[in-house]
C-alpha cells in the first residue's frame, strides 16, 4: 500500500543505542526527499557545507519541510493508553489500520495519476492511498512527490 500525506513527516528512529533522524527536506525547486541524519547538528553541519543535494535537480539549496509524526524505537517507553495501561504492538498497529481506513481516500490503482496531479496543484491537497507498479513508483521519486510505502499485515478477529 502506498500513502501520500497531505503533510510531510519527520521520523526518529531509534536502533540498539543509536539514533537517527529522518528528515524530509525540500529544495528550491519543490522536490522533496529524505536525509537520514546522526542528530540534528550533522544536519546543520552538512547543510552548511553544501553536502545535502537534491537527488532530482541536485540543487543544495535546501530546508526541512514541515512534519509532524514521531515514531519510537524499541528503547523507548511502552506507548499508553488513555488510562496509562501499556498499548501492545498488536493494538498500535489495529490503530494504524484504522487511521488510515478513516482519514485516506482509497484511489485504489490510480494512486500515481492521483498524487501526481494533487503534487501540480491539479487537485484538492489530500490523504490518499492506493496501489502503484514498480515503474509508477519511480515516476512518483523523479517528480519528487512525497509518498511512503507501507505494508498493514491482515489481522485476526
Amino acid at each position: 500500500m502506498f500513502l501520500c500525506p497531505a503533510d510531510v513527516n519527520r521520523f526518529q528512529l531509534k536502533e540498539s543505542a543509536r539514533l537517527v533522524i529522518i528528515y524530509d527536506i525540500k529544495c528550491e525547486n519543490g522536490h522533496i526527499f529524505e536525509g537520514w541524519f546522526k542528530d540534528r547538528q550533522a544536519w546543520i553541519e552538512q547543510n552548511a557545507g553544501g553536502l545535502v543535494c537534491c537527488p532530482v535537480c541536485n540543487s543544495s539549496s535546501v530546508e526541512i519541510a514541515p512534519s509532524s509524526l514521531t515514531i519510537m524505537g524499541k528503547d523507548s517507553k511502552p506507548p499508553r493508553n488513555k488510562e496509562g495501561q501499556s498499548v501492545s504492538a498488536r493494538q498500535i498497529m489495529e490503530s494504524l489500520r484504522r487511521h488510515i481506513e478513516n482519514n485516506f481516500e482509497d484511489v485504489g490503482n490510480k494512486f500515481a495519476e492521483v498524487a501526481l496531479k494533487i503534487h501540480a496543484g491539479d487537485e484538492k491537497r489530500r490523504n490518499i492511498k492506493g496501489t502503484t507498479t514498480p515503474r509508477e513508483e519511480t515516476i512518483l521519486k523523479e517528480e519528487g512527490v512525497s509518498f511512503m510505502k507501507i505494508s498493514l499485515p491482515k489481522m485476526d478477529s
